[in-house]
């Protein structure tokens, strides 16, 4: 295709964009987040890439409202499968190899199609079942294509004023266009999920399915097949369970929380987005009779400062819990998550002031953050809490009424941490619905204690205690010198007390705004008076008397200006109090 063909047909697509984002005043509705329902009509419309994008902002609270969350959760591909023909023909592009020569068996017919892809049963040659994904020809230059022109179109709205935006355009922008591209390329999933299979595969009941990386490019992905149901069987309500039912939903969630945890605390590498539809639950069944064998633990004991490592024999349960699609992962570092753990031993002692400093070291800040007022707000807001089960917490408005409070007192929360509340809201709501008497945050808080007892150097505390010892026992040798000398300083006179009070900036800031509407006061006073002086004196028609003319005219339109911004000043102030 020709460069003038291209262009052409971006401006038809840019046209379609507009259209429609007119028709259900998209922008407007979006930058304050309300009537969901018509963003999500818009993005059925405007095709794959933005149904995509909705579904990626269904998983984002901290971008999104609550509202607009559950809306857009209810987004649904409507992808016509590609024939086999075409998908042959992406896998030989691809790999440079036939699907014939590479596989035993390979289903024509797709079992799941999605903006993205579509997903084949296959077999290897050597008898081994495989998931096989292979992504939509033209999806690349599409999606592309769409955020490209989603940019310019977003570009045509930033003279709406931002103050009284609820979301940043821009920011919503940068965040999904690293998601879809990172999906868009399926060997960084494929790569994801190699990493999160050597770290979790076995551990316990849990499985993740083998990526067989020989076979992956970067429209192909190739996974192990994995049997189950997806866990919201599990979920099912009734009237009179079994008590077999409720153990076993009971070791379920124990093993998902345990396993989280360790995820979050050792691995420090976690799956983002456990919701149900990623968790199957597979039952194991007389074909299985090889798999319900116990399996080796390896454990580690200290005792008097020796680390003592054996491995133990686990018997394991009659099923096993399955991890899939690893497109969105979360990597922490260790310091990271240490001060998550803080933060989560800092909840334990229901203490707001250790909780906001906590959260304070996992915030990043944009402007001056005024800390009493933010513990104070903080503390208004997580005191309710306290007293409220997990399973009657809505963890997406939670979050989002975190990040509003952090944004409001010029902080920001960092994106892995972000990201690592959304999961572990997910995931809570699962066990939440497998276990109501099971409390993730005391499972969590058990663990923070346990990791930090493991990651705390008890010789260097020991030692920086002893130094510090020392030191405070030298300046209180001095205590009676110094208190003399701040005496004989008060007597002198040369004493000076510099005082602070609250919201200091925001006054000096508001006296230095009047002093210089003060000083233009003055200046448009003398340039009036000495042009009153310059037409009395002067004959009409001088050169003296047309410039006496023009600082009338400047002064004029000086003052309109200033009423102009005094009157946005004043509205603005009223909306942000509103």
């Amino acid at each position: 295709m020709s460069s003038n063909e291209e262009e052409i047909k971006k401006s038809a697509r840019l046209r379609e964009i507009m259209q429609i984002m007119r028709k259900y005043h998209f922008v407007s509705n979006f930058y304050h987040q309300t009537n969901p329902q018509a963003i999500c009509q818009a993005l059925q419309e405007l095709g794959p890439t933005f149904i995509k994008l909705g579904q990626i902002l269904s998983t984002r609270p901290d971008l999104v409202s609550p509202a607009y969350i559950k809306e857009l959760r209810n987004l649904q591909d409507q992808v016509k499968s590609d024939s086999f023909a075409t998908v042959k023909q992406t896998f030989e592009e691809e790999t440079g190899k036939k699907i014939d020569d590479e596989f035993a068996s390979f289903a024509e017919e797709p079992f799941a199609s999605a903006s993205i892809g579509q997903v084949h049963h296959a077999t290897l040659k050597d008898g081994t079942p495989v998931v096989v994904k292979v992504q939509h020809p033209e999806v690349g230059k599409l999606v592309n294509t769409d955020l490209a022109l989603l940019r310019k179109a977003v570009v045509l709205f930033k003279y709406v004023p931002q103050d009284i935006a609820v979301v940043d355009l821009n920011k919503v922008i940068d965040e999904l266009s690293t998601s879809l591209l990172s999906e868009v390329n399926t060997l960084k999933e494929a790569k994801n999920g190699e990493e999160f299979y050597t770290l979790n595969n076995g551990d316990g009941a849990i499985l993740v399915p083998k990526v067989y990386l020989d076979y992956c490019a970067p429209k192909i992905l190739v996974n192990e097949a994995m049997e189950g149901k997806s866990i919201r069987y599990r979920f099912k309500p009734s009237n009179d369970p079994d008590q077999k039912t409720v153990a076993v939903n009971h070791e379920i969630a124990i093993t998902l929380v345990n396993n989280f945890l360790k995820q979050v605390f050792v691995d420090h590498y976690f799956h983002a987005d456990p919701h149900p539809g990623n968790i199957l639950i597979h039952e194991l069944g007389p074909h299985d009779a090889q798999k319900k064998y116990a399996t080796t633990k390896h454990r580690e004991k200290t005792i008097y400062n020796t680390m003592i490592s054996y491995d133990q024999q686990v018997e394991l349960p009659n099923y096993r819990i399955v991890y899939l699609d690893f497109g969105m992962m979360g990597r922490l570092s260790p310091a990271m998550a240490n001060s998550i753990a803080n933060i989560v031993i800092a909840i334990n002692t229901k203490d707001t002031r250790k909780i906001g400093k906590a959260v304070l070291n996992v915030c990043n800040r944009i402007g001056e953050v005024d800390e009493n007022a933010f513990y104070r707000e903080l503390g208004a807001f997580i005191q309710p809490y306290f007293s409220t089960g997990l399973g009657d917490i809505d963890f997406v408005k939670m979050l989002y009424q975190i990040i509003q409070l952090c944004k409001k007192n010029h902080l920001q929360m960092r994106g892995e941490v972000t990201m690592l509340i959304k999961a572990f809201g997910t995931l809570e709501s699962s066990v939440a619905k497998l276990d109501p008497e099971i409390s993730m945050l005391e499972v969590a808080q058990s663990f923070g204690r346990r990791y930090l007892k493991r990651n705390f150097n008890w010789r260097s505390a020991v030692d920086n205690n002893l130094i510090n010892l020392f030191f405070a026992s030298k300046a209180m040798s001095k205590m009676p010198e110094r208190i003399n000398e701040l005496i004989e300083t008060f007597v002198s006179g040369d004493a000076k007390i510099d005082l602070q009070y609250k919201n200091e900036q925001r006054v000096l800031k508001q006296v230095e705004r009047l002093m210089n509407r003060f000083m233009i006061a003055i200046i448009l006073a003398a340039v009036i008076l000495g042009s009153s002086l310059l037409i009395q004196g002067t004959p009409a028609g001088s050169h003296i008397y047309h410039f006496g003319v023009t600082g009338y005219i400047i002064a004029i339109i000086i003052i309109i200006i200033l009423v102009i911004t005094e009157v946005i000043h004043r509205w603005r102030n009223w909306r942000r109090k509103r």
